[in-house]
């Protein structure tokens, strides 16, 4: 019988990628490891299938907000990138808060 350590070292090529893009994206990660904890609902008092469901909705919500973020910084800096490969005259600017 194969150990969990030996099982974690057969990873399929796409399961290692996985893991290696939510290594790079930490606020995912945690997103993720969210809605793997409601689903196993391990611990606490047992919840109502409505209950669960709202939770998994407000989960996926926040991954989604922080999807939407991070896609928006890349394609910002993408954007930009472009720009001053066409003109290196072009200046960027951070918007003041």
């Amino acid at each position: 019988m194969k150990s969990k350590k030996a099982v974690y070292l057969e990873l399929k090529p796409e399961e290692k990628q996985l893991i290696e893009q939510l290594r790079e994206h930490p606020d995912l990660m945690a997103r993720v490891q969210s809605l793997l904890t409601i689903t196993r609902n391990a611990e606490g008092p047992l919840k109502t299938a409505d209950e669960v469901e709202d939770l998994l909705i407000e989960e996926m919500r926040r991954l989604g907000s922080a999807t939407m973020s991070h896609w928006a910084s890349q394609a910002e800096e993408r954007v930009s990138r472009e720009l001053k490969g066409q003109d290196p005259t072009v200046r960027s600017r951070k918007k003041k808060r």
